[in-house]
């Protein structure tokens, strides 16, 4: 043969069948593109100006991961779709002469050209929209902006490399299927149904009980500990119900339609219904992933919003007042009324060198010590407990003993105690008990449960659930336990003070009074004057970049993946009923023939519209509202309690959603009205 004849084949079949290249390689094109541009957004000059640059630069590379994963898993879904429909073109090129080693060599130029032409287009557009996406990364997080435009050779090497590996892939499953099929099989493949699944009815009941299983997960869960630990195994489990309830049901609701003889004997449901039950297992497969796809955008969207657009009372959570100070003591005797007075009075000095007096100011010494809770005990001892370890993670508190007269000056209050009696304060979990026993320490009775108290440094940084137990004598209180020491044999309480303050000064003033306190208290030389192992100065403005960076990175990453799995559910949508229409192509000529007039055509596409196509929203939207009380504990751990702002994100999310998918199906459903009605020709 000529030189040239498979390349000119293999450009000829695409050309030919170029309504199912076209998206293909438009989706190709953009995941090469969106991997170009995250890995040049991971490795751009830009971030290293930013504060929490770093912290960007780490869920970019996941991200970029995140991507090539899904590009790949999604790539060769979408190419299934297009295998199927040349197995009869393979076919037919197999009865005329051509052996598989000859339809090898066109799907080899084919795999070529598909995959020169995404990476080629695909890094060009990814080179000219980085700069857009960077400037778009920069405002996000507040930072300075430049209008230089740069070219990435790592982010164009490393995407080569990734999609060169996946259309390698992507060759060598599509020779699979043609090396184990024959010539009648190939010719035969687009008009042979689907045979009903076995045990329809034991799977059905299974996905649903695994979605009930899933969906008790979410709404039970009592602290973010708890919710981080079952989120991805609720997640696993929402997967495989979806798509056993969608496989099985699609089954089982095409026969109940069937038996429904008012309904199943009439143009407009007869063909979409008879339809479905020619490729059950194939349409709940499409719904489902449909489903899958439309909750993650979902649920990405509405909590990285949240989190973006609660960015401040998040900072202002973990970071209390413009100044916040922590000193680790060595020794409880350091608690005292005067070594306690002396450290304020230094602190005044420099206060009083920039001219600043506290305001808001609070302060309170504490000894805590973590502990694993069962029922109204606590086990503090780790040499103790030989299930001190992640699965019972969610019953482990830290407890802060903090005396009654800190509490009463910080919180403005009266409170009395007597001797063994305490005042709690729960941080992230939900303790019920009258009383509360440290074993090797002593027992309080619980005189109140008290609904106030300052939240904020350690607390809020800490995965592990709080305890504020308030007694009337600090040292008294935690006798016992001051014995208790790891397994390195360092004691396991921790003392400290905590002092707090605005400044009511600007920013850049706010920094500098950081920087002079973090140079007077922090290091060998302070630790020795004063008695205390170390000390933590945090500004909240020092750490505000920061924040927004985190923050900001993840509302960006967000987009970026909602965009790329918006993309994926809008091709598995068009591929669902371009496929579905050739299929359905010769069914609907014999229908015109025997009367069925191109208006019912309309009214039978819009029935299946109605029956099929809502269902992977309905269930997203379903499996959202179940998800909502075990991401909004997850989001605590953000210091996020806005409950208000994320029901407005989500419900905005489900609405913009909602309009966007119906919009895709009823522009795909005109190309499957065009292809069964004869409205235009095929393609070929």
């Amino acid at each position: 043969m000529k030189a040239g004849f498979y390349p000119r084949l293999a450009l000829d079949g695409i050309r030919k069948n170029k309504r199912l290249y076209l998206p293909y390689l438009f989706t190709c094109t953009g995941m090469v593109m969106m991997y170009y541009i995250i890995v040049f957004l991971q490795y751009c000059d830009a971030l290293s100006s930013l504060r929490g640059g770093s912290t960007i630069r780490e869920m970019l590379g996941l991200g970029s991961w995140v991507i090539a994963f899904f590009a790949c898993i999604f790539l060769f879904y979408t190419n299934s779709f297009l295998i199927r429909r040349r197995k009869k073109e393979f076919g037919l090129y197999h009865i005329l002469g051509m052996d598989k080693k000859n339809i090898a060599k066109i799907l080899f130029w084919e795999t070529v050209m598909t995959g020169l032409f995404s990476l080629g287009v695909g890094l060009i557009c990814g080179i000219l929209l980085s700069k857009f996406a960077e400037l778009g990364l920069v405002n996000i997080m507040q930072g300075n902006v430049t209008y230089t435009l740069d070219v990435s050779l790592i982010a164009i090497l490393m995407s080569a490399t990734m999609f060169g590996v996946i259309f390698v892939l992507l060759l060598l499953n599509s020779l699979r299927q043609v090396r184990f099929s024959n010539a009648i099989t190939l010719l035969l493949s687009e008009n042979t149904g689907e045979k009903p699944p076995r045990g329809g009815w034991f799977f059905g009941i299974l996905g649903v009980l695994i979605l009930g299983a899933a969906y008790y997960l979410a709404v039970t869960i009592k602290d973010p500990v708890s919710a981080l630990m079952v989120f991805f195994i609720a997640v696993i489990m929402v997967i495989i119900g979806t798509y056993l309830v969608m496989i099985a049901g699609s089954v089982l609701f095409c026969r109940i339609l069937q038996k429904k003889k008012n309904y199943y004997y009439k143009p407009k449901h007869f063909v979409s219904v008879s339809s479905m039950v020619y490729r059950m297992k194939r349409n709940g497969a499409g719904l489902a992933s449909i489903c899958i796809l439309a909750t993650m955008v979902l649920v990405m969207i509405s909590s990285t919003a949240s989190l973006y657009f609660g960015e401040e009372e998040s900072l202002r959570s973990r970071y209390p007042r413009d100044i916040n100070m922590s000193f680790l003591i060595n020794d409880t005797g350091n608690l005292s009324d005067d070594f306690i007075t002396s450290l304020q009075n230094d602190i005044s000095t420099v206060l009083e060198t920039y001219d600043i007096t506290p305001k808001n100011a609070y302060q309170y010494r504490s000894i805590s010590i973590a502990g694993l809770v069962d029922g109204t005990t606590v086990e503090p001892d780790v040499s103790d407990i030989y299930s001190f370890n992640f699965n019972t993670l969610s019953n482990v508190c830290q407890f802060y003993f903090v005396p009654l007269a800190d509490y009463n000056a910080m919180m403005g209050t009266n409170e009395t105690l007597a001797d063994g009696e305490a005042l709690i304060y729960t941080f992230r979990n939900d303790y019920q008990g009258d009383t509360i026993s440290f074993n090797h320490g002593n027992t309080f009775k619980i005189k109140k449960k008290v609904t106030e108290f300052v939240e904020g440094d350690d607390t809020a940084m800490m995965f592990l659930s709080s305890m504020a137990v308030i007694v009337p004598d600090l040292e008294n209180s935690i006798r016992g336990l001051d014995k208790l020491a790891d397994y390195n044999g360092n004691r396991m309480i921790s003392l400290k003070w905590r002092y707090h303050f605005d400044t009511g000064v600007e920013a850049k003033k706010q920094i500098e009074l950081y920087r002079a306190l973090h140079t007077a208290f922090v290091g060998t030389s302070a630790n020795e004057n004063y008695g205390f192992f170390s000390v933590r100065v945090e500004s909240q403005e020092m750490e505000r970049e920061d924040f927004y960076g985190l923050f900001g990175g993840l509302f960006y990453l967000g987009i970026i993946l909602s965009i790329v799995f918006i993309s994926a559910a809008v091709l598995i949508i068009y591929y669902k009923q371009i496929s579905e229409g050739y299929e359905d192509q010769a069914r609907f000529e014999i229908m015109q023939k025997i009367g069925m007039t191109k208006r019912e055509i309309r009214k039978s596409i819009n029935s299946q519209l109605l029956t099929v196509f809502l269902l992977p929203l309905i269930l997203a939207a379903l499996h959202l509202a179940f998800a909502f009380p075990i991401i909004r504990k997850l989001l605590l751990l953000f210091n996020l309690n806005q409950v208000a702002l994320f029901a407005a994100a989500t419900i905005i999310s489900v609405i913009i959603f909602a309009l966007f998918y119906t919009l895709v199906y009823r522009i795909t459903s005109n190309a499957y009205y065009k292809i069964v009605s004869g409205a235009r020709e095929d393609g070929r």
